[in-house]
């Protein structure tokens, strides 16, 4: 399977959760090790968990590739651990995301930090079908 395939997995699997995860976004975490998919969330209904932390609980995330629908957050307005941060700890060798998270808090900050520690990003793919997910997400930011 390709980067392709496995955003398309993340895509359906958040799909299901758009409009019941409160004012957050609906995100998808699809984590892959060897071609594998050894876990996979979505933003819990509420909006809390988030995608990547209910995934990254589920296996030893540790040199695997990450797919998310949405950048990790890099900062949490309830405090704790940030999406980003949680998959550093883990230890993810990779991240692919579908597109960049437009709210202030993150903005680009998410991918930085990623990149920061080492792990290598790739943006945009299937972007214009991430945006589509949570349309109301990203006009509410002025970025649809």
């Amino acid at each position: 399977m390709s980067d392709i395939d496995f955003m398309r997995r993340a895509l359906s699997l958040a799909s299901s959760g758009v409009g019941l995860t409160g004012d957050n976004p609906s995100v998808a975490c699809v984590i892959v090790r060897d071609g594998v998919v050894i876990a996979e969330a979505r933003t819990a209904d509420g909006g809390r968990p988030h995608a990547e932390e209910r995934a990254v609980a589920l296996t030893d995330a540790r040199d695997a590739t990450v797919y998310v629908t949405l950048e990790p957050c890099a900062k949490r307005s309830a405090g704790g651990a940030s999406c980003s941060e949680m998959l550093i700890q883990a230890g993810v060798a990779r991240v692919v995301i579908a597109v960049g998270d437009p709210h202030p808090l993150v903005a680009g900050a998410g991918i930085e930090r990623l990149r920061a520690a080492g792990v290598e990003v790739e943006v945009g793919i299937l972007a214009d079908e991430g945006r589509a997910l949570n349309a109301g997400f990203f006009a509410k930011w002025g970025a649809f």
